[in-house]
């Protein structure tokens, strides 16, 4: 289970990986014009924002933000709707997130960053990068739809109201679920406590507004509007998001770098950090990738 350390945070941090992951950082959150967004902030240097999932929260990035931190400002926020982050909205939609997005870089005084996403947070990097060009520098999305219609079935289901009603108020049926599909989903055993934690911290209406939001997105026609550099990464194993969206992006986006990791499913941060941790940070260095680690195609 991910554990935070608060008292007395300063810059430093420190990394326990005995099953347990701890991390100490800045804990901040700003208000909006829509809403407290909650975010936490770790390391020195030039920054880089950290996006989560659809039902994720910025813990997901605990170990990455560990290992950025070692060369830039990593901050994760929470989207509305999840996390820490404000829930008093009527829309949670993708549209919302970019706008959060901006609103969040316009108060911390970033005026350009690279963005990296994971899932949904992907769709809403890339978005920001069409509608808000200045302000980014790179992209980075990790198993993220580029259409909707590459959900799994039971994502599209979800953003139906009478399901997502029959499944939000089941909560202890869909924890049960969770666990037993775990391992289909990724190879880390502490991903279902992960679920529990961000889960109770979401609601009806983030739960279903967002990923019926995230079903209506096609940023097919958008793409090519995309000039900075962009790397796609997506796991052959992923049952979230069919994993070919990667030939999507390539053909939106041709001069995108695509690496697909043959052992990892949708969490690829998660199902192979090493190999992910490589390809991230010499993408954001402008370097050359390093020896293969994962199958990296070009086309």
């Amino acid at each position: 289970m991910y554990r935070r350390a608060r008292a007395g945070l300063s810059g430093l941090a420190f990394l326990t990986f005995l099953g347990i992951l701890t991390i100490e950082a800045i804990v901040s959150s700003i208000t909006t014009d829509q809403g407290v967004v909650h975010y936490e902030v770790f390391g020195r240097g030039k920054p880089v924002i950290l996006l989560h999932g659809w039902l994720g929260s910025w813990g997901v990035w605990q170990e990455t933000m560990t290992y950025l931190g070692r060369y830039y400002r990593a901050y994760a926020l929470d989207f509305w709707g999840f996390g820490e982050s404000g829930k008093k909205r009527d829309s949670y939609d993708v549209a919302d997130f970019v706008s959060l997005v901006d609103q969040f870089m316009e108060q911390l005084g970033i005026s350009r960053a690279p963005l990296v996403g994971h899932s949904m947070g992907g769709t809403v990097s890339l978005s920001v990068a069409i509608r808000y060009p200045q302000r980014v520098s790179r992209v980075v999305v990790i198993g993220s739809p580029i259409n909707g219609n590459s959900l799994s079935l039971s994502l599209k289901l979800a953003g139906y109201r009478p399901v997502a009603f029959l499944v939000y108020h089941q909560m202890t049926l869909l924890k049960l679920g969770i666990r037993l599909t775990s391992p289909m989903i990724t190879k880390d055993p502490r991903w279902p406590e992960m679920m529990d934690r961000d889960l109770s911290q979401t609601t009806l209406e983030s739960f279903l507004h967002s990923i019926a939001s995230l079903r209506r997105t096609n940023l097919e026609a958008s793409l090519a509007q995309i000039k900075v550099p962009v790397m796609g990464m997506y796991g052959s194993k992923d049952v979230i998001v069919n994993p070919r969206q990667w030939i999507a992006l390539k053909r939106g986006v041709p001069h995108a770098e695509i690496v697909r990791f043959k052992e990892a499913g949708h969490f690829i941060m998660l199902d192979q950090p090493r190999a992910f941790m490589a390809y991230l940070h010499a993408f954001l260095e402008g370097e050359r990738p390093p020896e293969p680690l994962t199958e990296v195609l070009e086309a």
